[in-house]
């Protein structure tokens, strides 16, 4: 490999990186216009928020009309009930980031009258450092799979299908 090439893996492989630990700025529901009563269930920011991960350090951000809407973080019961006199916070200026900083549950609603009765509302969940998204699906270790461990087996008969087909990929 010349220098050229190891310098350009090295580069690519530095920005590969950077790119899955670096948190990030998230528009809420992926545009400007997403914070408003959902047409419908698959509108729902919810289904929005179950196909994202979010990590430490993420922030999320609204876009809406301070003048007639509001982003309230909630208690999970308060989410559930629409409950919008207790919040833990209250956002009104229409260009809100939340920046969130533990792994768990968060939990927003409008705080607009009658729109969280009517879906505008949004649950969101971050991964923990342990779990941290990187793009690919890690197998799970063996302390996460419940039951017994299952020792490995040998036999002839796997062997020669392993080799049969290894055979037959370098043929073809």
């Amino acid at each position: 490999m010349d220098i050229f090439s190891r310098r350009l893996t090295s580069s690519f492989l530095f920005f590969l990186f950077l790119s899955f630990t670096e948190a990030k700025e998230i528009l809420v529901g992926g545009k400007t216009d997403a914070w408003k009563i959902p047409s419908s269930e698959s509108d729902s920011l919810n289904r929005w928020a179950e196909k994202s991960r979010f990590r430490i350090g993420d922030s999320l951000v609204w876009k809406y009309d301070g003048g007639k809407d509001s982003v309230l973080q909630v208690t999970k019961e308060a989410y559930a009930s629409c409950n919008t006199s207790n919040s833990i916070a209250e956002y009104k200026d229409g260009n809100t980031k939340v920046k969130l900083d533990r792994s768990g549950p968060f939990y927003f609603i409008s705080g607009a009258k009658g729109h969280c009765e009517q879906g505008q509302k949004l649950h969101v969940v971050v991964l923990s450092q342990k779990h941290r998204y990187t793009g690919i699906s890690p197998a799970p270790s063996l302390a996460e799979i419940d039951g017994p461990a299952i020792a490995p087996t040998s036999s002839a008969a796997g062997l020669k299908a392993g080799f049969l087909v290894t055979l037959g990929v370098v043929v073809f």
